[in-house]
């Protein structure tokens, strides 16, 4: 409960009206929210465990809040949303039993991409965002991981780039505490 206060704490940092829609579409969800608080983050890696979905999330917008803080010429309203639904495709990733496993949907396309259907399906729903401020935030949400997956392998926003760190920063360390440093 008081990650999910830090969660709600961060998303009433985001001050833009579409985003912050967007945003409480997701968290105003009682069934999607029961969903991220179970979810593991990875299988085997870092934050591997029932619930360790919402400690990263929060990890990394607190991150994104401190760097939006530090350089502030980024778009923090765009870094803070895309830091809270980076993973949220996770939710669709596994299947939670004795055991986490991938789900078909998982295995077929991974996080990455279901998270960004699941952004394009909320904002559907809402009516829409300005196209400028959905393709902005499926470019972050699709380079998290790094440009590898991204049109020419490159960035198009320092937002993009500042997650894809950020991101790294909080499951490089949390590997580390829990497996070592290899």
């Amino acid at each position: 409960e008081e990650l999910d206060g830090f969660l709600e704490h961060l998303a009433r940092e985001v001050h833009d009206p579409d985003l912050r829609r967007l945003l409480d579409s997701f968290l105003l969800d009682g069934s999607f929210r029961a969903d991220f608080r179970r979810a593991p983050c990875t299988r085997s890696g870092h934050h591997a465990y029932l619930g360790g979905l919402i400690e990263h999330t929060v990890a990394v917008a607190t991150l994104a809040a401190e760097a939006s803080a530090l350089h502030p010429r980024l778009n923090s309203d765009l870094l803070l949303t895309a830091a809270i639904l980076h993973d949220a495709g996770k939710i669709r990733e596994f299947d939670l039993g004795a055991a986490i496993e991938l789900s078909e949907a998982g295995a077929l396309v991974g996080h990455v991409a279901l998270g960004r259907e699941l952004v394009a399906e909320r904002a559907a729903a809402l009516g829409g965002l300005p196209p400028d401020k959905l393709n902005a935030l499926s470019h972050c949400i699709l380079g998290h991981h790094g440009p590898e997956g991204l049109p020419a392998r490159r960035f198009r926003s320092p937002e993009a780039l500042a997650l894809y760190r950020l991101n790294a920063v909080d499951a490089a360390v949390k590997g580390a505490l829990e497996h070592g440093l290899d």
